[in-house]
């Protein structure tokens, strides 16, 4: 397989991913035990709505849906475009290629796997969250994914969604997923990535949210392991009055390549976003954060914040940063800064004074500094397990 990506330079310029694309996958089915994926749950599952997608397909055997139909409707795509649904899915699907042009979302489109439908009813909230599982069963060859899901919070509902990834063998995986969400007036969703999968794996993440009423939404990216990484994370805010708030955090070493490239959109006036993601690179690591805010001729009284953070630990790591804003509106507050740079030497110094390790230290240091954005994991089971992940991550040399 081969894509040319050369009409999209500038959104590609620190990411190559020709390496990733060139390879020869398989995208067969294949058969993954709970065994196999036990290694690979969240803490909770027992009590959560656990979506299973092996090789980009659906496997409801691995998967436990707690909720009942009246709260939570989970359908094959293909079913809910050809039922109840098909207005609805007809008027969302797809929104997010009229942001994201390039080749490697078309692939998707074009091959997608048989995609799921969520629909969150009008006025409720699943007692259970949903965990969503994607694996790639590279045992026998190198495996690539396709996975597309719709999901539609409807008025005054509740959505509470965290994706995970995980490769199984040795063989190189490649998942190419889009994920597009309508958050429909006066809903509330939270969504989390955790992004730790082995350094074989490779991800194109396209996450595209549609604020289509006035509401909240509040995101959290964690990339912790992968080989080569690339978010798409859009917030469409077309609802006058709406909310969102962005969070990520982005932990590197090794030769892992996270590129997480922002987008939100603010069309309806009296707007509000806040965007802050954070960054260590250590090893032979690469970050990159492309943030855009854009603010349309109608989105008067926006307010929009964007901030990035980075810290390097290694004359061999790097970050590119590029925050943008593009403003077409007159009365708005937005701002936007990035910042790079090293341990607080000080504080390490007041560390050390007092007979902690050098090694410890630094982990205590770097485990303040991603903090405030774990805090914004709001399930505590999810939170505490991200907390040992970091750690695990940051202990291991």
């Amino acid at each position: 397989m081969s894509m040319d990506l050369t009409n999209f330079k500038e959104e590609w310029k620190y990411t190559n991913i020709s390496s990733v694309l060139e390879k020869a996958y398989v995208t067969a089915p294949s058969e993954v035990s709970a065994e196999d994926l036990n290694a690979f749950r969240m803490p909770g599952h027992h009590k959560a709505n656990e979506l299973v997608f092996v090789n980009g397909r659906y496997a409801p055997a691995l998967s436990q849906v707690l909720s009942s139909e009246n709260e939570l409707v989970i359908l094959p795509l293909k079913e809910a475009m050809n039922g109840f649904f098909r207005d609805l899915v007809s008027s969302h699907l797809n929104k997010s290629a009229d942001y994201i042009k390039d080749g490697v979302h078309a692939l998707n489109g074009e091959y997608m796997q048989e995609g799921m439908f969520i629909y969150v009813p009008k006025g409720l909230k699943p007692q259970h969250p949903i965990y969503m599982y994607h694996v790639l069963d590279g045992r026998q060859a190198p495996v690539m994914a396709q996975p597309r899901n719709l999901i539609y919070a409807d008025e005054r509902s509740r959505l509470q969604l965290t994706e995970t990834y995980a490769t199984l063998g040795t063989s190189d995986s490649f998942c190419n997923e889009v994920l597009e969400i309508i958050v429909a007036q006066d809903a509330y969703v939270e969504y989390y990535k955790l992004q730790n999968d082995v350094a074989h794996a490779s991800q194109v993440n396209t996450t595209h949210i549609s604020q289509i009423g006035r509401s909240y939404v509040h995101t959290v990216v964690i990339s912790l392991g992968g080989g080569i990484v690339r978010n798409n994370m859009n917030l469409v805010l077309d609802a006058a009055n709406n909310e969102a708030h962005m969070y990520g955090l982005y932990l590197l070493k090794g030769k892992t390549h996270v590129d997480n490239h922002t987008l939100i959109d603010n069309k309806q006036p009296g707007c509000f976003s806040n965007q802050l993601y954070k960054g260590i690179a250590d090893d032979s690591s690469t970050g990159v954060f492309n943030g855009r805010i854009m603010v349309q001729p109608d989105a008067q009284k926006t307010n929009a914040y964007q901030s990035n953070k980075n810290i390097l630990l290694s004359d061999n790591a790097t970050i590119n940063a590029k925050p943008q804003l593009e403003i077409f509106a007159d009365d708005v507050k937005c701002s936007h800064g990035c910042t790079v740079g090293q341990l607080d030497e000080e504080a390490l110094f007041y560390l050390r004074a007092r007979g902690i390790p050098r090694e410890k230290a630094e982990v205590l240091l770097l485990q303040a500094y991603a903090a405030d954005i774990v805090a914004q994991i709001k399930p505590m089971t999810v939170r505490a397990y991200v907390e040992r992940l970091i750690l695990e991550h940051l202990s291991v040399g």
